[in-house]
């Protein structure tokens, strides 16, 4: 955790990876064990909860924020940032208790825009997937 934390800015209880698995020259894989008592159960949807899709989707995020800074060569202090989000798709429910692993790949690079898709599975099974592009972007504090 505390190698994830000096790569990107996000904290818990905003924090949505545990652990890198794998990561290459333009991938990366890693995992969220979903606590089941995570505040957002409590609202959505009582009785049946189920993780927020835009919630899965910063956690492909956050992956990919990883990614970004692994592979850079921008300075520290410059954080990634979410321009577009694109072909979200839905597929299954994410509940109390489960294991999700994200992956993301970086499809292309044009100037200080990246290009990533990404896909967030339980049990081997797809979640959802979705394309999206990012900047990093220099800490104005």
């Amino acid at each position: 955790m505390d190698s994830i934390e000096n790569l990107i800015p996000h904290r818990p209880p905003f924090l949505f990876v545990d652990e890198i698995m794998e990561q290459g020259d333009d991938s990366i894989r890693a995992c969220k064990k979903i606590d089941p008592d995570s505040e957002f159960f409590k609202g959505h949807f009582p009785g049946k909860p189920i993780m927020p899709g835009v919630l899965i989707c910063e956690a492909i995020f956050q992956t990919g924020a990883l990614l970004m800074r692994a592979i850079s060569d921008a300075p520290e202090n410059y954080i990634p940032i979410v321009t577009r989000i694109n072909n979200v798709k839905l597929k299954r429910a994410v509940r109390p208790g489960d294991m999700m692993e994200m992956q993301t790949q970086l499809t292309d690079r044009a100037g200080s825009a990246w290009y990533l898709k990404g896909k967030a599975t339980v049990a081997g099974k797809t979640v959802l997937t979705l394309d999206f592009s990012a900047m990093l972007v220099e800490d104005a504090e």
